[in-house]
C-alpha cells in the first residue's frame, strides 16, 4: 500500500493527495503532528536518500532554528535527533510503497513513477 507522509494543511502535501485521488490511486496517510515519526523509519530513509535532501532547509521550521542547532546538523545521527523532534523539518510529503518513491511534489515526476 502506498504511504503518504506528511502534514494534513501543508499545501504541497494537499496537491499531491489530490493528485494521488485524480488518477485514482489508494494511498494510507501519515499525519507527522498526530503519529509523529520514529527514529527508525527516519534511519531507514536515511539508507535511500540523503539528510540534506530529507530536510526541508526553506520551511519556517528550519528557519527559525539558531545558527547554532543548523550547525549540528552534520550526520545521519543529528538529522535523525532534528527530524525526530522537530517533524516539521522534514520536507514533505514523503511518497513510499516498499521504499522512497518521492519527495515532495512535481507532477512530471509523479507522472514518470505513477503512469
Amino acid at each position: 500500500m502506498l504511504k503518504v507522509y506528511g502534514i494534513p494543511n501543508c499545501d504541497t502535501v494537499k496537491k499531491t493527495t489530490v493528485w494521488l485521488k485524480s488518477k485514482g490511486i489508494a494511498y494510507e496517510f501519515h499525519d507527522y503532528k498526530k503519529q509523529g515519526i520514529s527514529k527508525e523509519k527516519l534511519a531507514e530513509w536515511l539508507t535511500q536518500i540523503s539528510y540534506e535532501t530529507l530536510i526541508n532547509r526553506k520551511g519556517t521550521t528550519f528557519k527559525s532554528l539558531s545558527d547554532e542547532e543548523k550547525a549540528e546538523i552534520s550526520d545521519n545521527a543529528s538529522a535523525i535527533d532534528l527530524m525526530f523532534e522537530k517533524t516539521s523539518v522534514i520536507k514533505r510529503p514523503i511518497v513510499e510503497s516498499d521504499k522512497i518513491l518521492a519527495v515532495g511534489f512535481n507532477v512530471e515526476e509523479y507522472e514518470g513513477i505513477f503512469g
